[in-house]
């Protein structure tokens, strides 16, 4: 004996049918769209981001028992982005940063080690 299985009869109070209807279908397409970015934003840059969805439901002018409402559907899209890396620096007497450390004196003439024979010979 097999046990069929049957999917459930989709309902048209069902959140994923009303997005899908919703605006001709376009808040669905921009939605998948942004799911498609945070997934590949955070397999990217290997840090968690976010996707809200936010619907929003006015009643009419005047509360009419019956009237439509208005609906909004919205979307927050926080993905993660690359980060530059973080750089060293000291800060001088004057609160400004700098590369340098401005406790250290330079009274050396610091200079390049030659590369090559002619660099050598033309010191």
């Amino acid at each position: 004996m097999t046990q069929q299985q049957t999917e459930p009869a989709q309902k048209d109070d069902e959140f994923a049918v009303f997005l899908v209807q919703h605006s001709r279908g376009e808040a669905h397409d921009q939605i998948s769209g942004e799911l498609r970015e945070l997934l590949n934003a955070v397999q990217e840059h290997g840090r968690k981001g976010s996707l809200t969805v936010k619907v929003t439901v006015e009643p009419p002018k005047g509360h009419v028992d019956g009237a439509p409402v208005l609906v909004t559907v919205e979307s927050d899209l926080k993905a993660p982005r690359p980060i530059a890396p973080p750089a060293m620096y000291f800060v001088d007497d004057d609160g400004r940063p700098t590369r340098n450390d401005p406790r250290q004196t330079s009274a050396f003439d610091v200079r390049d080690l030659p590369t090559s024979k002619n660099e050598i010979k033309e010191l």
